[in-house]
């Protein structure tokens, strides 16, 4: 079994020539009633792939055909498993045996979902089954991140009282702004109101003075009798 990187455009060209010379067969092979017909029918193995963490593992069920025989071609997003095989059939048909030997040659391309290292691949073949261990790329390995509702639940209630203690600000602050206020207007009242008590009192003053003095004057003047 040979392991090798895969070149498309060689694969494309080889597929061409299979398809011709089936194709030939086809129109030009042995009929029906030829003693000893061609069978010469086309098969794909069965295949089964795996993926963990780091590789894809492929498995293909290849019964039949020994490892020489087996072709093995990896790119880095597909894997091409060609090969040609031999079963024997055996029939009996009153005293006559026949025995046919059947040639064929099959192949299987698989598409990988992700990137793959094809430099770094380990192969088996063991009881017919072709095991494959393609190491993914690092890029191409799957980072699953937890999302945590609860960190974000936290973050939710932390701006939630934060605002709420920019609000409680604005309140205070806005509350202390018109207690100045009023003080100011209430003490302004005041010193107004004093003001004023002290004009009147002082008027007061000064008309009891002048009151006074004309009492005062109107005593001490004497009497003319005519």
């Amino acid at each position: 079994m040979s392991l090798i990187h895969w070149q498309p455009l060689r694969e494309l060209h080889t597929l061409r020539q299979q398809m011709n010379h089936l194709f030939d067969e086809w129109m030009h092979g042995d009929r029906p009633g030829d003693l000893l017909p061609k069978v010469n029918i086309a098969w794909t193995p069965a295949i089964e792939l795996k993926e963990t963490d780091t590789d894809m593992i492929l498995k293909a069920e290849i019964p039949g055909i020994e490892a020489k025989d087996l072709n093995v071609e990896v790119s880095t997003d597909a894997v091409l498993i060609t090969g040609e095989y031999q079963q024997e059939k055996r029939e009996q048909d009153k005293s006559f045996i026949r025995s046919e030997f059947r040639y064929g040659q099959f192949q299987r391309i698989v598409p990988l979902p992700v990137p793959i290292q094809n430099e770094r691949v380990k192969a088996e073949f063991k009881n017919g089954v072709l095991t494959l261990t393609l190491p993914k790329v690092e890029a191409a390995k799957r980072n699953v991140v937890k999302l945590d509702f609860s960190s974000e639940q936290a973050a939710r209630q932390a701006m939630t009282k934060e605002r709420q203690h920019e609000e409680h600000l604005q309140k205070t602050m806005h509350a202390r702004t018109l207690e100045e206020l009023e003080k100011q207007t209430s003490n302004s009242i005041k010193e107004e109101a004093r003001e004023s008590l002290v004009e009147q009192r002082q008027h007061e003053q000064h008309l009891q003075d002048t009151m006074h003095t004309r009492v005062a004057a109107e005593v001490n003047t004497p009497n003319v009798t005519t």
